[in-house]
């Protein structure tokens, strides 16, 4: 194989996607669009060009018959490519990025990425079969998990908010995992940065995914830390785990909170989150308010209260000994938040 660099106006003619098409996988060299994804890389060079900001997109791969090319050696592994006018590089990873500079060059946007270069891995085969097993091979990558994803992201909004939080609030400090999907209880995690994430966005927006582009990290971290922090320390189910550095608590410590506290929960984050944001100040965005804060510490936060039952705690009344279900669907939640709400006495 082989890397070349091609300029961004000559990329959409010379660069030749074969995806699959209905049920056929042998109707092409790579799998069939994924609706949407195109539009999702478009966006994304756009906002950033606009803004003046680095941005990358990872390298193409393309296949192309070596009889069909001329390579000129130069030595020490530089070469020159030639490529004829009516020769094609069939794409086999890289679809999707190439639709996207397609239609950036074509529009009215063009100039923000016309003056750059896109490099392509040029992969020296001209057999369908291998270009097929080719993909395929390049597919076996593992998706990375949204914490390392969050963890990796620009220090705005509520990536920025999230991660401030794990330095400033002893009940996430060294207590979260900020690489994997689901905390791991041996390494005495209880929390991911994802869970964090969502806790941030309701108690803003009342939403799990809102991106807060618009807020003050420093400012929005300062008081939502403030607020979390007497929070737990108040409430007598988190008080433990609050006051405790991770090197103080045990394994069995942190078993334990998971297993009978719902704040030890994913879900039970976002139905904190959401009830926080009953609490905020949406007019002057200077506070969350104390009182009620303090009402918040005051519920039966414990898997067994009645507060959960039926909503995000799904258990057998029959038999109370079978293992309980904990369940985090937005209706779950809606009804929790709802409950917590009568509880007290806030609708």
């Amino acid at each position: 194989m082989v890397q070349i660099n091609i300029p961004a106006d000559d990329l959409p003619t010379l660069l030749l996607a074969k995806p699959s098409t209905g049920n056929d996988p042998d109707s092409g060299k790579n799998r069939p669009e994924v609706t949407g994804h195109a539009e999702e890389v478009k966006q994304y060079i756009l906002k950033r060009a606009r803004n003046d900001q680095p941005w990358i997109l990872g390298t193409l791969t393309a296949n192309v018959d070596p009889e069909k090319i001329e390579i000129i050696e130069l030595g020490r592994g530089i070469c020159l490519v030639v490529i004829p006018r009516n020769v094609k590089l069939d794409i086999t990873d890289g679809q999707h990025r190439k639709r996207a500079i397609h239609e950036l060059i074509e529009s009215a946007h063009g100039e923000l990425i016309g003056d750059n270069n896109f490099p392509i891995t040029l992969v020296l085969e001209g057999d369908f079969k291998q270009c097929q097993t080719d993909f395929r091979d390049m597919a076996q990558t593992k998706q990375l998990d949204k914490s390392l994803l969050l963890s990796f992201g620009e220090f705005e909004g509520r990536v920025g908010i999230t991660k401030s939080l794990l330095e400033k609030v002893p009940m996430f400090h060294g207590k979260t995992d900020k690489i994997k999907t689901n905390p791991d209880s041996k390494r005495k995690l209880i929390y991911t940065t994802n869970f964090i994430a969502k806790l941030v966005s309701c108690a803003f927006s009342d939403s799990p995914i809102d991106e807060l582009k618009d807020y003050d990290v420093a400012e929005s971290s300062n008081i939502l830390a403030i607020c979390l922090k007497n929070l737990f320390s108040e409430c007598s189910h988190t008080r433990h785990i609050f006051e405790t550095s991770v090197e103080d608590l045990s394994v069995e410590d942190v078993n334990q909170f998971k297993e009978h506290c719902v704040l030890g929960r994913s879900v039970g984050l976002e139905v904190l989150g959401r009830l926080l944001y009953c609490t905020y100040d949406t007019d002057s965005s200077q506070d969350f308010d104390p009182e009620k804060v303090s009402e918040l510490a005051q519920l039966d936060w414990s898997r067994k209260s009645h507060i959960w039952e039926g909503n995000v705690v799904l258990s057998n009344p029959s038999n109370p000994k079978a293992s309980y279900k904990i369940t985090a669907s937005a209706s779950a939640v809606k009804m929790a938040v709802e409950a917590a709400k009568a509880e007290l006495g806030w609708i």
